[in-house]
């Protein structure tokens, strides 16, 4: 593992950067603001090394405004209705960011705080960095002292892991996701619409034109958002709702292993990425909003459709549908969350 200095924060803190590496060059670099992804390089076919996400090179582009590229989303990943949630009797409005709705933690959240940072190295000798961040009571509106750790681990069969622990001394709405942009063919590719993916889902829960949850879950739509087959991205953008993607339900593990959530290909480089997780919900975005405003560490602009995301969590407006997913952390529990993203090839 190698640590490098990664830019100096207007406060004075320093963030850092981790790069758990193989031998064979594949690996990820974590940055401890945000807990963001800023490269994951994993081979072809031919055995030729790419970086599959989007990201940036500097940390001055990382303060300004971007789409969450890379970052751990929080205290809550995903929309809340109205961005407002009553709580044991407490009314509690946050931030609406993304009007009505408060998204992603809100206007600061989890990808813009600086987590500290512990070196690891697994028995099998992969290497891992745990960040470690503590959200104080009434940090962006939400109640509670809550201290959290991620912990990420790329192993020697090409998979990063990310586990997720959190305790709270009062109870509180609590859902993280790792929220990177893939592209399986590499940053410069520009556009994924050509991968296949399956995601193992047969519902979703419906959001009207601003991204409100409609507060039910309906079957997923044949032609439409309906990836139980694999097919291209392309193929399901016209009846997408507004080419955007959707929130699906996994079903629950039987077995006591991780849930088979989704599977993305990509035929022209051959990498293929699969995600597992215990998580209740699978996120798929398109990436149809990246509008050339962010260039990446390549020089090339994030187009609409150059990066896509499989955001795996608990039900976002949990909260004000507890019925369609409880997620509130109450003192005395403790949330334990996994999710791995599997790299391979067709070689």
């Amino acid at each position: 593992m190698t640590t490098i200095p990664f830019g100096q924060l207007p406060t004075g803190e320093r963030v850092e950067a981790f790069d758990l590496s193989l031998p064979d060059g594949s690996g990820a670099r974590i940055i401890t603001l945000g807990g963001i992804i800023t490269s994951l390089r994993v081979s072809d076919r031919q055995g030729a090394l790419a970086d599959v996400v989007l990201s940036f090179d500097n940390l001055a582009d990382y303060l300004k405004p971007h789409p969450f590229f890379g970052a751990i989303a929080g205290r809550v990943a995903g929309r809340i209705n109205g961005a407002h949630f009553t709580l044991d009797g407490r009314s509690f409005p946050l931030a609406a960011n993304d009007p009505p709705n408060h998204l992603h933690g809100g206007i600061g959240g989890f990808s813009r705080r600086n987590w500290s940072a512990t070196p690891l190295v697994r028995s099998d000798g992969a290497p891992s960095v745990r960040l470690d961040y503590h959200s104080p009571d009434g940090e962006d509106c939400y109640p509670g002292n809550v201290d959290v750790a991620v912990t990420y681990t790329f192993t020697p069969d090409h998979t990063l892991v990310v586990e997720t622990e959190a305790t709270t001394d009062a109870a509180t709405p609590f859902s993280l996701t790792q929220h990177s942009y893939f592209n399986l063919s590499g940053e410069t590719a520009g556009d994924t619409s050509g991968h296949e993916l399956q995601i193992w889902a047969d519902t979703y829960a419906p959001a009207d034109a601003r991204m409100t949850f409609l507060g039910r879950r309906d079957p997923v739509i044949v032609d439409g958002n309906d990836f139980r087959e694999a097919r291209t991205v392309a193929s399901a953008l016209p009846r997408l709702h507004g080419q955007h993607g959707d929130l699906y339900s996994l079903p629950e593990s039987t077995s006591g292993e991780l849930t088979r959530a989704a599977r993305l290909h990509d035929p022209l480089s051959g990498r293929t990425l699969t995600v597992r997780t215990d998580e209740p919900c699978l996120q798929f975005y398109t990436g149809v909003s990246l509008d050339d405003s962010t260039v990446g560490k390549t020089g090339q602009p994030h187009v609409p459709f150059s990066g896509l995301c499989l955001e795996c969590k608990g039900y976002p407006d949990g909260p004000n549908s507890p019925e369609l997913g409880d997620i509130i952390l109450r003192s005395g529990a403790r949330y334990h969350r996994t999710t791995l993203y599997e790299f391979s090839n067709d070689r």
